[in-house]
């Protein structure tokens, strides 16, 4: 996984008014002290924060719009401190041209009413402005969001009347969940936008569901699609090196167990020596490719003809494709390139990502058994994941070393990127459970999932299917592990498109 998944610019500037300071002594430092605290919180969360301070007037903002524009931030947080005038504010943010997140969090819970000045209560009106700050946001055209809450000190301060402590009260910690979802959702778009995604082959021929609009993807997210060859594989696989294949299958043979043969599924068995080698050289391929090309994701297929060399390269690829998408260049098999932006978006987000679909109903269980042949992710499987030789490639061409795994037990979200009938690109996700029991063992990966607030809340599969159904899905989705939704709709509001939670 990319050691900078969480990383992103923040351009931050707090608000107040310069009436105020000569007014209430001490007000302005007091107020400054809580904008740094905010500070040091997202930077806690991952976040590089560009800190243009106490913003009081327009001259102010307008210097801090400079700034943020210079720093080329992601997304701008406007603090409100106290009440502060609109026309003081819009010039931080107008011209920058990011996401902007108002930040309307007060620093205690409840004001000591009978002991409470003027003074006092200006440290604490937050809400005074928000509305006329959002007004101004909304005629001027500017996309915007609000936090609501508590500011979430875990200390008091001085000269503070009511305490301020809130750092376990339940409104603090939903609102700074709140901004840690916001966080990671911009992460994820720079991350997206700054990504570079290799396209390798074809489609697989017929899949009507996946087949992709390439300027349209560069136009929303960023992405630059890498058209490649099957030639710059083969030429890669062809150099290299004996080192290298036992380099490759002594990383295999870390990450991965292997299995015997399966005496229910006579294309299931133990992997040949001569296949084991081959799927090494191709992984090996596989990383100069990526190397090569400076490769951020990958999306695949090959049909071949006859066993000819390309056949047998696209067969030998899921152990690389694998290793690869455990390292966050995630590779989605049969050319689903907007499957590999979602996976791209949930291995962002830390939750693995996975290349899948539906397998099979349980009705008797209540679950639904979801997976894949092809590559999986394996930081998150549930125990260690089987290398299982195939036979042959249901409904492909081929054979060699597949992976056969389940998605870690406990909490899940699937992400999917389909398209509607106006061409307009739509996230479709969902937040269940991974469970415990038997799945299939046919060389492919395959998870027990319920789609329910909690594991043990009961589930109408077929009620389930018909409405996700209902949404136009494609049918490959990204699988990953923790509960993610927070995070991927605030992506779909940073990024202005539509999201849809099942």
């Amino acid at each position: 996984m990319t050691a900078d998944r969480h990383s992103c610019k923040i351009g931050l500037f707090s608000i107040g008014l310069a009436a105020y300071w000569s007014q209430f002594d001490g007000l302005r430092e007091r107020l400054a002290g809580y904008g740094q605290f905010v500070g040091e919180r997202l930077r806690a969360l991952g976040a590089q924060v560009t800190d243009a301070g106490m913003v009081d007037d327009q001259p102010a903002a307008a210097a801090a719009g400079e700034r943020f524009i210079r720093e080329d931030v992601d997304m701008v947080v406007c603090y409100v401190t106290t009440y502060s005038t609109s026309s003081q504010v819009l010039p931080a943010v107008q011209r920058v041209k990011r996401p902007v997140l108002i930040l309307n969090l007060q620093p205690t819970a409840q004001l000591a009413y009978g002991k409470t000045g003027t003074g006092e209560w200006l440290a604490n009106c937050q809400a005074c402005c928000v509305p006329e700050i959002a007004c101004a946001f909304e005629r001027c055209g500017i996309a915007f969001h609000t936090v609501t809450g508590l500011l979430g000190l875990d200390r008091q301060t001085p000269g503070a009347v009511a305490s301020e402590n809130t750092a376990e009260h339940p409104a603090a910690i939903r609102a700074w969940r709140e901004i840690a979802d916001w966080v990671r959702a911009v992460a994820v778009r720079r991350a997206l936008s700054r990504s570079r995604i290799g396209f390798l082959g074809h489609t697989y021929p017929g899949m009507l569901d996946m087949y992709s609009d390439y300027t349209q993807l560069s136009g929303q997210f960023g992405a630059h699609i890498e058209v490649l060859e099957m030639d710059d594989l083969e030429a890669r696989v062809a150099a290299v090196t004996d080192a290298e294949i036992a380099r490759k299958r002594e990383e295999a043979l870390a990450m991965f167990a292997v299995s015997e043969d399966n005496p229910a599924d006579p294309i299931a068995r133990t992997p040949k020596p001569e296949e084991m080698e081959w799927a090494c050289r191709v992984g090996a391929g596989l990383d100069r490719l990526a190397a090569d090309f400076d490769l951020h994701g990958l999306a695949y297929y090959h049909r071949g003809v006859d066993g000819n060399l390309y056949e047998r390269i696209a067969a030998g690829m899921i152990l690389g494709c694998s290793l690869l998408t455990g390292r966050g260049i995630p590779c989605s098999g049969e050319g689903d390139l907007k499957n590999c932006l979602a996976m791209k978006v949930m291995d962002t987000l830390g939750a693995g990502g996975s290349y899948t679909e539906l397998y099979a109903m349980d009705f008797d269980d209540s679950i639904l058994l979801m997976g894949h042949d092809g590559p999986f992710h394996p930081g998150i499987a549930q125990g260690k994941p089987v290398l299982r030789g195939l036979g042959l490639y249901h409904g492909k061409r081929g054979y060699g070393v597949s992976v056969e795994a389940q998605v870690r037990n406990g909490p899940i979200t699937i992400l999917g990127l389909t398209q509607t009938r106006q061409g307009r690109l739509k996230w479709l996700c969902a937040e269940g459970w991974s469970l415990p029991g038997e799945i299939l063992r046919i060389g492919n990966t395959n998870s027990r999932l319920r789609f329910t607030a909690h594991p043990d809340d009961p589930f109408d599969v077929a009620d389930w299917m018909n409405r996700w159904a209902s949404l136009g899905p494609t049918h490959h989705v990204a699988l990953g592990v923790g509960h993610q939704t927070g995070a991927i709709e605030r992506l779909a509001a940073v990024l202005g498109m539509e999201c849809v939670k099942v």
